[in-house]
């Protein structure tokens, strides 16, 4: 086996993609998403030249020379060959001391536990024995956090299976939002670059609403300039004034007909006043609304990016005045129909908090995802000494950010 800190980008992102622990973070691509990081990608080659382990190495410049390296979901090799594991990891550790790193950050995409909804969980019997093992190697495993705020990736994440009739696996409640989305004529349709600034619209909206930053609109279109056809940008519009028109149309034609119901004609006077109600429940909802402009309204968004077999939907955004229009509900379908179509097994909606308590996955469990347990975070220190006391004073820096 040989130790290389020059791994070809191609080679790398190939070996990856065909990797069970496929993840977009790994992907050549991330260092430049990263730019305020530098990057490098080491690996592991058997005798033949072979890839067998990989690793998108991200390196953040610390005060007086030291560094603190990061390799987001990776290393990607096979964590069950322990002489393998071994050697990576010693190699890694040494080259970390060649780039002055005080510790080496990691946080494989190794499952621990998957379930769904109502099933109980699988457990993957090798993950206590693989974090045993890198322990031995010297590496800190930080537990097994349940707050998303406490680590640098989500520990637990909803995961959808993708299938050729994605119908079946949605729950009956989702199913009739959906209808809902489409009686009041919401549209879904895969957009471009060009409909970055409609997206950054509602992706505002929704930080504004969460009180949280997601990314700024140059950060969205890096994003889609580097993953190209595979960044995709799904929208939910609706033309209100078209909407609202007819509606009233609909009322006007309904209440001729309630005047032309004969007395005797009971089920259909009830039938139709039944309608009438209904509509005039749906415009009240456009009461709050610009119903004056001719042009669709863009009211909700999902940027997503494929990598391997799998898409990632990185960034989510709505228009909190149309919540009851529940444009998510023909978004979501959408995005992972069209990932099916690009060959993608599985459908990633990010992380949940492990409490599995929080409107994050109370909202993605609509969609019966699986709900994947990830081993956790990981450091390898390389300077010991340093290390210690730059996690003591990390430590003391967080406990003073909360008074």
């Amino acid at each position: 086996m040989k130790f290389q800190t020059d791994i070809n980008a191609k080679t790398h992102d190939d070996f990856v993609k065909e990797s069970p622990l496929n993840h977009l973070l790994q992907s050549s691509k991330w260092a430049s998403v990263k730019d305020n990081w530098s990057s490098r990608i080491v690996g592991v080659v058997d005798n033949d030249g072979k890839l067998i382990a990989s690793a998108l190495v991200l390196i953040k410049r610390l005060p007086l020379g030291f560094t603190m390296l990061y390799t987001p979901r990776g290393p990607i090799l096979d964590y069950t060959n322990q002489a393998l594991v071994e050697f990576f990891f010693n190699q890694l550790k040494s080259w970390g001391k060649t780039q002055r790193a005080l510790f080496i950050k990691f946080d494989p995409a190794v499952i621990l536990k998957t379930s769904r909804a109502q099933e109980t969980a699988t457990t993957n019997s090798k993950a206590l024995e693989i974090i045993k093992h890198l322990e031995a190697l010297g590496a800190e495993h930080l537990g097994f956090n349940l707050k998303m705020s406490e680590t640098i990736q989500p520990r637990f994440q909803a995961n959808e299976r993708l299938a050729a009739d994605m119908d079946s696996v949605y729950p009956k409640h989702a199913k009739r939002l959906m209808k809902d989305a489409m009686k009041r004529d919401v549209k879904s349709f895969r957009g471009s670059v060009e409909d970055l600034p409609a997206f950054n619209q509602v992706v505002s909206k929704t930080e504004a609403r969460k009180g949280v930053a997601l990314r700024n609109g140059d950060y969205f279109k890096r994003l889609m300039d580097l993953y190209g056809e595979d960044a995709y940008l799904h929208l939910a519009q609706i033309n209100l004034k078209e909407k609202h028109d007819s509606l009233n149309a609909q009322l006007v034609q309904i209440e001729e007909d309630i005047v032309n119901t004969p007395e005797n004609q009971k089920k259909r006077f009830m039938r139709l006043r039944d309608q009438k109600a209904s509509v005039e429940k749906f415009l009240e909802e456009f009461e709050l609304l610009d119903y004056t402009s001719t042009q669709p309204t863009v009211i909700a968004g999902i940027l997503s990016i494929k990598f391997g077999t799998t898409i990632e939907m990185l960034y989510a955004g709505m228009d909190d005045d149309f919540k009851k229009f529940y444009p998510q509900y023909l978004l979501y379908p959408q995005v992972f129909n069209d990932a099916y179509e690009a060959d993608c097994l599985w459908g990633n909606m990010g992380g949940v908090e492990g409490t599995l308590d929080d409107g994050l996955f109370y909202f993605k469990k609509n969609f019966n995802p699986d709900i994947q347990e990830l081993i956790g975070e990981f450091n390898l220190p390389v300077n010991r000494l340093l290390y210690r006391l730059s996690d003591f004073a990390y430590k003391l820096r967080k406990k003073g950010s909360h008074h």
